[in-house]
């Protein structure tokens, strides 16, 4: 579980899996009394790795994704709210970088000339376009196979990407497994990239998420899920292993910082407004990230 600097992986492991179980996570909105989107997709996905000799997750994972469920589902709606209202103000150039398993290129409504660009290691993307070989997107979908560390810019624009566009990015649970120094890099290539009329989204991970104490409660809060569940602690490594865990440029003051107008979003606020706040019982277990839109 070890990050080490040139570090790759298939969608059945290290970093890959977590797109497994965020891909799992969305499965279980369809079953909410009032679900916040419809993704259709992410059941296939599960069903594919499963085919692959994936396993779902052990009870004591199972119950702390389902902790942080309200969470998952409000970051989808967030995410894919921004892309609509970027196409209702006439962008038609869309680029998700660590996509994962996201499927909104199928599942979202795109303007009728739309391209979305996803960047992913080329092992998750190829399991991805497996996975929908018979399915259409509801844009044009252009697949970039490169890992963010490496010179995705000119990969993307080798792609097709039209720099002289506006473009709608989004960056959605990746920075934590970035380095401090990665993810400033990540944003001087977005910015160098941003046309204007352009927008980004980020979901943040500063100082509040990376408290020591807050991760501590954190591991300790998994630590007792797996004794409950009779689980040997080497069965689940904590994902925090796979974190980045620095101090970091706070992404909203980097942004205003390079002329963009930037408005945020705690994320206890954002499920408030979705209908979704944390519980008390959940509270601990709900990452303390903040939702950040620059234009």
């Amino acid at each position: 579980m070890a990050r080490t600097e040139d570090d790759s992986w298939d969608i059945t492991e290290g970093v890959g899996a977590t797109a497994l179980g965020v891909a799992w996570a969305r499965s279980q909105e369809a079953s909410s009394e009032c679900p916040l989107f419809t993704d259709t997709y992410a059941q296939r996905f599960i069903d594919a790795a499963i085919a692959r000799g994936w396993q779902l997750p052990p009870a004591h994972m199972e119950q702390r994704i389902r902790a942080i469920s309200n969470y998952a589902a409000s970051r989808t709606k967030w995410f894919d709210d921004f892309f609509v209202a970027a196409g209702a103000h006439g962008i038609e150039q869309a680029v998700i970088l660590a996509a994962g398993l996201d499927a909104r290129a199928w599942r979202l409504p795109w303007r009728d000339d739309s391209v979305v660009f996803e960047i992913d290691q080329p092992k998750v993307l190829s399991f991805k376009a497996e996975t929908l070989a018979s399915d259409q997107p509801a844009a044009r979908y252009v697949a970039v196979p490169i890992d963010l560390r490496q010179d995705w810019p000119k990969a993307l624009r080798d792609s097709g990407f039209d720099p002289q566009e506006p473009t709608a990015s989004a960056a959605e649970g990746l920075l934590p497994y970035l380095p401090a120094e990665g993810q400033d890099l990540l944003f001087e290539r977005i910015h160098e990239l941003s046309a204007a009329g352009s927008r980004v989204a980020v979901e943040s991970f500063g100082a509040e998420f990376f408290d020591p104490e807050y991760l501590a409660r954190r591991r300790e809060q998994l630590r007792q899920m797996r004794e409950a569940a009779g689980a040997d602690d080497t069965e689940t490594p904590d994902i925090a292993d796979l974190w980045f865990i620095e101090d970091r440029t706070d992404v909203a003051d980097w942004l205003m910082d390079h002329g963009w107008r930037v408005s945020s979003e705690e994320a206890g606020t954002l499920m408030e407004r979705y209908g979704r706040p944390p519980s008390a019982a959940t509270e601990d277990a709900t990452p303390r990230t903040v939702f950040v839109e620059g234009a």
